[in-house]
């Protein structure tokens, strides 16, 4: 418990660096964490006798986070169409060491790793380095945008009753965003853990975890939508509403994510998906949640008018 608790805290000293910082050390990290979770993945099928396209793979995971950081969608999507074609096409000329299986994980890992991770860098940079000129998009701007139906419920009278932190926090935007992520994600799986353990006696998905319950799933909506809201609402003033259902819809992707990287594990016959981070496994095992978070949270952004 004691390496778990260290690691946990070493964990979340780094990552507030990067998501405070932006930038290069952002982007380097997640494609540092891409590669890590490739490596993961590669090994795990491995001892199931599938063998991955490894380099490539990995070339391609770096290509498609260099897209994102750059802001290049269209340059984004034919690295992963070209990188496709040419995985199959290792089947022809590889023909006898390259299997249309190992072709098939191959594409199925590098879309399962690469396209979170470039969304998760979309949405650190979707205010951050504006181009010469413009000014940084903050998340009190942010806060005023209205576009949606949602903002059509307006509960303002009552928000202004409540207290307030009052920090008068006014970073920009993508980073308040990816805050407001990482908790929302984070506290899915705390409140399903210790809910779970304290009043769970039925279970979720037996077949594929054995500890989840629906006790611990309903403690994490419940928990999820909390921190979207005391996160988002009160500490960085976006829309009450809008971050109750953010975190509703972040707790459904978190766990739906878990149980994917559940499958994929027994599949493999693996306990943890690596060593990357003592007392909490590998990187898989921890970010799988936010393979299913982060593409969800970001076109929520997008669809609700947050950004």
């Amino acid at each position: 418990m004691a390496l778990r608790i260290i690691t946990g805290i070493i964990g979340i000293a780094v990552a507030a660096f990067v998501i405070q910082h932006g930038g290069a050390p952002f982007a380097g990290f997640a494609i540092f964490l891409s590669l890590i979770a490739w490596h993961e993945y590669s090994s795990a099928f491995r001892r199931a006798g599938v063998i991955t396209t490894y380099i490539f793979g990995a070339l391609t995971l770096i290509l498609l986070q260099c897209c994102a950081w750059l802001g290049n969608v269209e340059e984004l999507l034919a690295v992963l169409t070209l990188s496709m074609l040419a995985i199959f096409l290792l089947t022809v000329i590889l023909r006898g060491s390259t299997r249309p299986t190992d072709a098939c994980v191959s594409v199925a890992g590098v879309m399962y790793i690469g396209l979170p991770f470039a969304h998760l860098i979309f949405l650190r940079f979707l205010s951050d380095e504006p181009q010469p000129g413009e000014a940084v998009t903050t998340v009190k701007e942010l806060a005023t945008n209205n576009a949606t139906l949602l903002d059509k419920f307006d509960f303002s009278a009552i928000t202004n009753l409540l207290p307030t932190l009052n920090l008068n926090l006014n970073v920009d935007g993508g980073c308040a965003l990816v805050w407001i992520l990482f908790a929302c994600t984070w506290a899915s799986d705390t409140f399903a853990y210790f809910i779970g353990s304290a009043f769970g006696s039925h279970k979720l998905a037996s077949s594929i975890s054995p500890n989840k319950t629906v006790e611990g799933f309903l403690g994490s909506i419940f928990g999820t939508m909390l921190t979207a809201i005391v996160v988002g609402t009160f500490l960085f003033g976006l829309p009450l509403v809008k971050m109750a259902v953010a975190g509703f819809i972040l707790c459904l992707a978190a766990t739906l994510g878990d149980l994917v990287e559940s499958v994929l594990k027994r599949f493999a016959g693996i306990k943890d998906s690596g060593i990357l981070l003592p007392g909490h496994g590998g990187a898989l095992d921890r970010f799988d949640s936010i393979f299913y978070t982060a593409p969800t949270f970001y076109y929520f952004v997008i669809l609700s008018g947050i950004a």
